[in-house]
């Protein structure tokens, strides 16, 4: 099994920062792209950025210029930095990893429980 842990979510005032860590941790061969989604409330969730292994990134329209992708492969751990931030990034941010696990070699994606980033003066 493979669990992904979220951290670093919280209240911030809008023009704030916040920096949002994964850690991926379990029977890990290998993990692949990796992603983080928000959902705000009565939204649907949407991909705000990704990167590769090879630390391609690409992001929403939404978060770009304001929010930095990046990874630490021997941790198996993705952030998300995000700075500028305005009352319409509240929501909950999600991890999401493409990982190939250790024992089967099977490739499937896992999600993060979510954590609630708010943004309100």
């Amino acid at each position: 099994q493979v669990q992904l842990v979220e951290s670093g979510g919280g209240l911030v005032q809008p023009g704030g920062s916040l920096r949002l860590s994964c850690a991926a941790s379990g029977s890990i061969f290998r993990v692949n792209a990796m992603g983080w989604y928000r959902q705000a409330p009565g939204k649907q969730r949407e991909l705000i950025a990704s990167i590769t292994s090879g630390g391609r990134t690409n992001y929403a329209d939404s978060v770009k210029g304001r929010s930095t992708i990046s990874r630490d492969n021997a941790k198996n751990t993705v952030y998300l930095q995000m700075n500028s931030l305005e009352p319409e990034d509240t929501a909950v941010y999600y991890c999401n990893a493409d990982v190939t696990d250790s024992v089967s070699y099977i490739r499937k994606y896992y999600w993060g429980q979510g954590t609630q980033v708010t943004v309100s003066s």
